[in-house]
């Protein structure tokens, strides 16, 4: 089996008996926006659940209140089931709201904190 170049192969292990590097394919992985705030893991996996199989679904929480932050990620084993989904649930009505349902792309690198490029805690001297 070819693995596809994609961004979402997100795991990869080394081989230790000829230090090859192998690549494992995890499934299609979905960004949804849009949710309404009482949508929970169960419920989104729900929403995919009829078109194939359902690796995983994580609505995203605030860190500090716990409540839902209106987006999350589905993630499913059989590609052409995935793209059915998007197709079928994008712009989709949920609890009143439409959602938006895209190929999640790969987190971009934000430069770290603390850089002093200014803010309230810059030296004067």
């Amino acid at each position: 089996m070819a693995v596809p170049h994609r961004f979402f192969v997100r795991f990869y292990s080394l081989l230790s008996s000829n230090n090859l590097l192998s690549l494992k394919y995890y499934g299609m992985n979905i960004y949804v926006s849009n949710l309404s705030f009482n949508v929970r893991d169960e419920d989104l996996k729900g929403f995919f659940t009829p078109y194939g199989d359902v690796t995983s679904a994580k609505v995203i929480n605030d860190k500090i209140t716990g409540q839902s932050r209106g987006f999350g990620f589905v993630e499913m084993s059989d590609d052409t089931a995935a793209k059915k989904a998007m197709a079928e649930l994008n712009g989709a009505t949920v609890e009143g709201q439409n959602i938006k349902v895209m190929e999640a792309r790969p987190k971009e690198e934000r430069s770290p904190r603390g850089n002093n490029d200014g803010g309230f805690r810059k030296n004067r001297w």
